[in-house]
């Protein structure tokens, strides 16, 4: 079994009174959030910065220290187990305009519930509500 570790970022920023999420379009067809795999030597969060740059020319990032969340989950890739940990930071941006990578097929900025229709996976709707949580909290 391969055991790989990416981390992300839960991007919001703010439009008039509401957040609204970054959603990216991946081209086996899900939406997700940004993340990617750890290259050696770099913290979780740098790899989360990173991963960002990469993906969608965004660099104004400003993390909400209190967020940090786990998930893990298993696929097969080219016949083998691949057991994948992933962390999400939440994090605010001004950039509205981004520019995609070619491992995305295109985004979309959504307030909570479309973003919650609109994303495919459980556990990346787990972690959306919780994010969702935290800033009714505290903005």
């Amino acid at each position: 079994m391969i055991e790989e570790t990416s981390a992300g970022i839960i991007l919001f920023r703010k439009e008039e009174s509401k957040n609204l999420f970054l959603l990216l379009h991946y081209p086996s067809g899900h939406w997700d959030f940004v993340k990617g795999k750890m290259e050696r030597g770099e913290s979780i969060r740098e790899t989360a910065i990173r991963e960002t740059k990469e993906e969608t020319g965004i660099r104004d990032i400003s993390f909400l220290e209190s967020f940090e969340e786990w998930i893990e989950y298993s696929f097969q890739h080219q016949g083998e187990l691949v057991n994948k940990k992933v962390v999400f930071f939440l994090a605010e941006t001004k950039t509205k305009d981004i520019t995609i990578s070619h491992e995305h097929q295109g985004y979309t900025w959504m307030d909570y519930n479309t973003s919650m229709k609109k994303t495919t996976f459980d556990n990346a709707k787990t972690v959306l509500t919780k994010a969702q949580k935290l800033l009714s909290k505290t903005l």
